[in-house]
């Protein structure tokens, strides 16, 4: 929700520093408070304070400067609930995204950090919508366990490039719309990846620019009760992840969806380097509820039988109540299966404002 007394504050200073330029601009101040008691089956496993989604601070600013021509930024800080801590330290304080560009009949450029053009497109094809939630399924299966930052440090966020410059055409014929990725081969701290080196001598050495320019490229189709998308995505070490899927509403309060994808890892893993996953999942609205279920495969080759390779499967159902428009209640349950099984049970709440 935009806060409109600090907005009104802040378009004054703009309008006061633009030295007479009559632009209209606004800001808004906008974020995510989301905690529940979550418990994972297993040893050494106690319940915790966790949450469902990511837990945002936002900053977006749009200032008019005419013939059609708008300048934007957006800043996101992400925090963990239960501390009160910038979400891991090996992350930048603007984690979620850090970006300014400008919006037109050309589409929309912007430059910084944020979700790549596959990651951001795929996470409306998923029955969690992208949360990170242990019951989700977009930051493992329906990515096949792919990561787009593979050169930052160990913990930082998988999904995003920085260093990149972002593209969005405009709505073509109310119906399509292209998305445009393309980062620098900047090394951002990064570890030695050994791959198809050796550990004297790593494929990808530590702090290195010995990598590929990374892209990312989407494109979706939505008319009616039907969308569907196409992804291409390369990361800095030369792993390449497709992926298609879609969604279709046979009748209003559902919402039917299904992912495919395959990464494949040639150039820096020397045996097993295919992945293919695929997702199936249902939304349900029900009164001021909104049931979630899916059920997912995840398929590493396994040239020589490893038994420490397994196909994964994951069965996830969860429910929200609606308390106001900003305010839900949840509860997540999840079943998920590789070498080893777990059973994850979580309760919360989540808060938007």
């Amino acid at each position: 929700m935009k806060k409109s007394l600090v907005a009104l504050a802040l378009t004054g200073t703009l309008a006061g520093a633009s030295c007479g330029v009559h632009a209209q601009s606004s800001v808004s101040i906008y974020g995510t408070l989301d905690a529940g008691i979550a418990n994972r089956s297993g040893p050494n496993t106690p319940t915790v304070v966790g949450k469902r989604d990511n837990n945002k601070l936002g900053f977006r600013g749009v200032e008019d400067l005419g013939s059609g021509l708008k300048a934007l930024f957006q800043l996101e800080i992400r925090y963990e609930p239960d501390t009160g801590t910038i979400e891991s330290n090996s992350r930048p304080l603007f984690q979620g995204q850090s970006r300014v560009g400008l919006q037109g009949d050309f589409g929309t450029v912007r430059l910084g950090r944020g979700l790549t053009a596959f990651q951001e497109t795929s996470t409306g094809y998923e029955p969690w919508s992208g949360m990170p939630a242990v019951a989700g399924y977009q930051t493992d299966l329906q990515v096949a366990g792919y990561t787009s930052d593979p050169l930052s440090p160990a913990g930082n966020s998988l999904n995003r490039f920085s260093n990149a410059v972002f593209y969005n055409t405009p709505l073509i014929a109310g119906i399509f719309q292209l998305n445009v990725t393309v980062a620098s081969k900047e090394a951002n701290n990064n570890p030695a990846i050994i791959g198809r080196g050796t550990a004297l001598a790593p494929q990808f050495p530590a702090n290195s620019q010995a990598a590929v320019v990374p892209y990312s490229v989407s494109a979706t189709a939505t008319q009616g009760k039907f969308s569907a998308y196409a992804a291409y995505e390369r990361n800095a070490v030369d792993t390449t992840l497709w992926s298609v899927g879609g969604w279709f509403k046979p009748i209003e309060p559902l919402k039917l969806m299904a992912t495919y994808q395959k990464q494949d890892q040639e150039e820096s893993v020397l045996i097993n380097p295919e992945t293919k996953g695929w997702v199936l999942g249902a939304n349900y609205v029900l009164g001021a509820g909104l049931i979630r279920a899916g059920y997912g495969q995840k398929r590493p080759d396994n040239q020589f039988n490893d038994p420490g390779i397994a196909k994964t499967r994951q069965y996830s159902i969860g429910y929200d109540y609606n308390l106001s428009p900003r305010t839900y209640l949840y509860a997540d349950a999840t079943r998920k299966k590789a070498v080893t099984a777990f059973n994850f049970v979580s309760v919360g709440i989540h808060h938007n404002f």
